[in-house]
């Protein structure tokens, strides 16, 4: 085990970044066809071919997810994934074609000073193309791939990962690009929300702190416009059906409230996309179920965390600073 949405069998995580226009974008690559549902909780979307991954819908899985910046114009990612999945053989069987599925969500980042003067055609879909082809079990978190431009209220954002695995054995991991419009620690202290689910020091180790910030509780917001989205994906490999991944969707979504303050806001995007691989060798009941989406949250939350804390500073002086150039290594 790594830490990683990678520990699960049949997943891989492919980046690729443009350092110019300070944006990214990630791939979660399934080996075989993931079936997966979605929710989305946050006030202003910016999302591609998700209503087919709700449970009543005709196509039962999916080939890939795409996580990217660039708002609207960061869902352009998903046609070049699509591109090189096709290359691959990869696609839903219509007639004598394939369709690969490729559901994606897009984060707010084009106001963190990186130059979105990109002319005519911009840069996602080779972005998209370059993330695919990268895919691997090992990849790079904080300034990174989807991540590499998020910003939170105070502090440069990221891409995160954790995974878990359940009391009877099912695996659990996540993927998050944390580009929040509040704050991910408790008020302007080091201590991050998600410290009581913690797992040693994959973001830093430093508790949840004496609680003395006296901004602690002071909601305090980047922005007040649409311009916010955490994005993330949490995968387990249980066998699960669209319906069942609908509810951990749902559960997983808590995992930004155990992160950040405020979560769900009218003014950010929040999504989810729960996905499952289905390699488990048993079957999960109700209890299993209750449990993969608590954990579900619990990774999403502590993705959020070690998303910020992994993260660089951008060479800007609009971008907030990361963590650690506030407050070191440690406090």
């Amino acid at each position: 085990m790594h830490n990683l949405i990678t520990d699960l069998e049949g997943v891989s995580v492919g980046s690729a970044e443009d350092e110019r226009v300070a944006s990214g974008v990630s791939v979660v690559l399934f080996e075989e066809p993931a079936v997966a549902s979605i929710a989305i909780h946050g006030g202003a979307p910016a999302a591609r071919d998700t209503a087919l991954l709700e449970p009543e819908m005709t196509v039962p899985a999916v080939d890939a997810l795409v996580l990217s910046g660039g708002s609207a114009f960061g869902l352009d990612a998903a046609g070049g994934a699509q591109a090189r999945l096709l290359e691959m053989g990869r696609g839903y069987p219509v007639h004598a074609f394939r369709v690969p599925i490729v559901p994606s969500a897009s984060l707010f980042d084009l106001a963190n000073g990186g130059d979105k003067n990109w002319g005519r055609r911009p840069p996602y879909w080779e972005l998209g193309y370059q993330a695919a082809s990268r895919a691997s079990r090992t990849f790079a978190l904080g300034t990174a791939g989807a991540g590499y431009g998020a910003t939170t209220c105070d502090l440069k954002g990221g891409l995160g990962s954790a995974s878990a695995v359940s009391s009877r054995g099912f695996l659990v991991g996540a993927l998050v690009a944390a580009n929040a419009v509040g704050r991910a620690t408790r008020g302007s202290s080091p201590y991050f929300w998600a410290a009581p689910y913690e797992r040693g020091d994959e973001f830093g180790g430093l508790g949840a702190g004496d609680h003395s910030a006296a901004d602690a509780l002071t909601m305090r917001l980047k922005n007040e416009a649409p311009a916010n989205t955490t994005i993330g994906i949490a995968v387990t490999d249980a066998r699960l059906t669209k319906a069942q991944m609908k509810r951990i969707a749902t559960m997983a979504q808590d995992g930004y409230a155990l992160a950040l303050r405020p979560a769900h806001a009218p003014t950010e995007g929040d999504i989810v996309f729960a996905a499952t691989t289905g390699r488990a060798k048993h079957a999960p009941d109700l209890r299993d179920i209750a449990e993969i989406g608590m954990l579900a949250a619990e990774c999403l939350a502590r993705a959020v965390a070690r998303g910020v804390y992994e993260a660089k500073s951008l060479d800007n002086a609009i971008a907030p600073r990361c963590w650690r150039d506030v407050y070191g290594k440690a406090s």
